[in-house]
């Protein structure tokens, strides 16, 4: 089957097996896109194979797999991998340990590839030749790609191609991953006669030969403008500006915390209208009894509280990829390079950290590119802090119902600053964190920070597009899987057994849920916790978000309403003291709400003792701040 050029090639299903696709006998061609980090690897690779692509872990380690099929014009079938970023085949991450062994087929159920394909950055060949010339060792068939070779234009730079391929003994072609048939020229490689294998070159004698190796390639095929400043220097001016880039950067969370509430309002009044209309129509339609109340109270409540707050979601992840693909995210880690280290952490500690806004097992699994094992290791411990997307429903809930949503100074929005005050507690708390954990080291030295600062470039929406799509697929994954399980379980929990006949309370209040609440009632009355709440940290452990729709299951069993789902946030500003609801946004702030993050955490470290303690210290920092919280909330109310 065949597409035209404009799509380049059709990606087919993404499943272990041999793709849907596949007609003939013959194996699909199997090959590997390599390269540094921030070449745009990653975007050349959505670009052959669209958005229907296999992510999962390698076996047996935490490090992130993609790989996708796609057909090329003539119908030939491909499998391409991409591997993790690397500088180096002298792996000192886990990253790169599993790009070098891919490669070297030393990768135990993973076949080496048939074909190379290393992507450099155009605008930066000094520095990704010298990966270039590692892989060219190896003595595989192999394509350079020139990537960003418009921003290489742009600048002044002139690469022969000819020349640079002739220096290498392999194809060289120039691609735009970000633009529509920006990847033609390696696609007619692929779908043509393979390049035949290269003798393999010598391993140079140490790295002074490689650095000459590659003075005499950019001597012989790259023109170098002769310009001494560019835009992107006088940019970097301000951006890394000790003041003026902490300010950018301030602005830019500040910003993105005010459009979390900002954007997502119409779209959530929306999902909120739909969810109470089909909590009345099915309500309408089912006669009194047990099917009625697990469908209306258990499911439509429990599963549309939290699906409402998707559009703050992906708002959030919107900003994220937005300055992950302009270039800006690694500037932000050298910006924080200086404080970090002060509370013995490392500006290799900021995108980790950054990503466990989204969640922290992506985060925590993000800190294997830190080479430091003490670095690491308490980038692990405090990556639970940051304010994972799971708590934006318990955070946009409790806003909602007890802030109002004033203006301040006629521009802010109060609910948004309430929003980005909680989240600077997270990431104040995780500074905090670090620099105890600080004093506890054998070796207090500091560790300086050398990284690659990317070029600037425009976000590709077609990048983001895909970004988004999949954080909202797994957000609803979770809401069909692990919530709507809970959400059933927890109904269970609530109706039964039946109340005694001549019972005075509402039923829940005698059911095993409503027997675990009153329970833990007692440990959590000092903090101010109803035994509502209680029931709702519970199944919260599996994942934060879902107490929102326990909460929900919860209330709409308590009363006599049907479209809880809609009417939560009133009825708990109704019954709950402001006191209690702060309490609980503090709780939620440290708390450890996810087993999932202690498992990976567990797999990480391949430690139980540490996993325990990081348990044990998030349990106590979230009672100690919900505690004074509350205490101090009273005074005032």
């Amino acid at each position: 089957m065949k597409r035209t050029d404009s799509n380049y090639a059709m990606s087919v299903a993404t499943s272990p097996a041999t793709p849907a696709s596949a007609a003939t006998a013959q194996a699909p061609l199997r090959v590997a896109l390599v390269g540094n980090p921030n070449c745009g690897k990653t975007a050349l690779f959505n670009r052959l194979t669209g958005s229907r692509q296999k992510v999962a872990n390698y076996a047996g380690v935490t490090v992130e797999r993609k790989e996708g099929y796609f057909v090329a014009p003539s119908g030939r079938q491909v499998r391409i991998l991409d591997l993790p970023g690397a500088y180096s085949l002298h792996a000192t991450s886990l990253d790169e340990a599993i790009t070098r062994d891919v490669c070297m087929g030393n990768r135990a159920g993973e076949a080496r590839p048939e074909l190379l394909v290393s992507v450099v950055d155009a605008t930066n060949l000094r520095l990704h030749l010298r990966f270039v010339l590692e892989l060219r060792r190896l003595g595989l068939p192999m394509v350079v790609v020139l990537n960003m070779s418009d921003a290489a234009e742009r600048r002044g730079i002139r690469i022969d191609r000819d020349k640079l391929a002739a220096a290498l003994g392999v194809p060289v072609v120039q691609t735009v991953a970000v633009r529509r048939g920006g990847a033609a020229a390696l696609l007619s490689v692929l779908d043509g006669a393979l390049p035949s294998a290269p003798p393999p070159l010598p391993a140079p004698a140490d790295d002074f030969d490689t650095h000459a190796e590659v003075k005499r390639l950019l001597d012989a095929a790259v023109a170098m403008p002769t310009a001494s400043a560019s835009l992107e220097d006088r940019i970097d001016r301000v951006v890394l500006h000790p003041v003026f880039g902490l300010a950018i950067l301030a602005v830019l969370l500040f910003l993105m915390f005010q459009a979390v509430f900002s954007w997502a309002e119409p779209i959530m009044e929306g999902i909120e209208g739909g969810v109470a209309y089909a909590g009345e129509l099915v309500g309408g339609l089912l006669p009194d009894g047990l099917l009625r109340s697990l469908i209306v109270d258990g499911l439509i409540a429990g599963l549309g509280s939290v699906v409402v707050f998707l559009p703050q979601i992906l708002i959030l992840f919107l900003f994220i990829l937005t300055l992950e693909e302009s270039g800006y995210l690694p500037r932000a880690a050298f910006l924080l390079d200086r404080l970090m280290m002060g509370a013995g952490l490392s500006g290799r500690s900021f995108i980790p950290l950054l990503s466990s806004f989204a969640c922290a097992i992506p985060g925590i699994m993000a800190t294997r590119t830190i080479q430091d094992p003490r670095d690491r290791l308490t980038t692990i411990l405090v990556a639970p802090l940051m304010t994972c997307s799971a708590r934006l429903p318990v955070y946009a809930l409790l806003i909602g119902a007890f802030i109002p949503a004033d203006t301040v100074m006629g521009v802010f929005n109060l609910q948004g600053l309430v929003l980005f005050a909680l989240y600077v507690a997270g990431i104040v708390s995780a500074l905090v964190v670090a620099y105890a954990l600080k004093f506890f080291r054998r070796d207090r030295t500091e560790h300086p920070l050398l990284m690659e600062l990317p070029a600037y470039r425009i976000p590709n929406p077609r990048d983001v597009a895909i970004g988004l799509w999949e954080r909202a697929r797994i957000f609803l994954s979770r809401v069909g899987k692990v919530i709507l399980t809970l959400t059933v379980l927890l109904w269970f929990l609530a109706t039964f057994p039946a109340p005694p006949e001549g019972a005075t309370l509402p039923p829940i209040d005698y059911s095993f849920a409503g027997m675990i609440g009153h329970a833990l009632e007692k440990v959590f009355a000092p903090v101010g916790f109803n035994w509502q709440i209680c029931i709702a940290l519970v199944p919260g452990l599996a994942a934060r978000e879902v107490a929102v729709g326990a909460l929900a299951t919860v209330y709409a069993l308590s009363g006599s309403e049907d479209t809880v789902a809609a009417q939560l946030a009133p009825m708990i500003a109704a019954q709950w003291s402001l006191a209690t609801a702060l309490a609980l946004l503090a709780w939620f702030v440290f708390a450890p709400q996810c087993i999932s993050t202690l498992a990976v955490i567990r797999r990480e470290t391949n430690s139980w003792k540490v996993m325990a303690a990081s348990t044990l210290y998030l349990a106590g920092l979230g009672y100690l701040a919900a505690f004074v919280t509350y205490r101090v909330a009273l005074l005032f109310s």
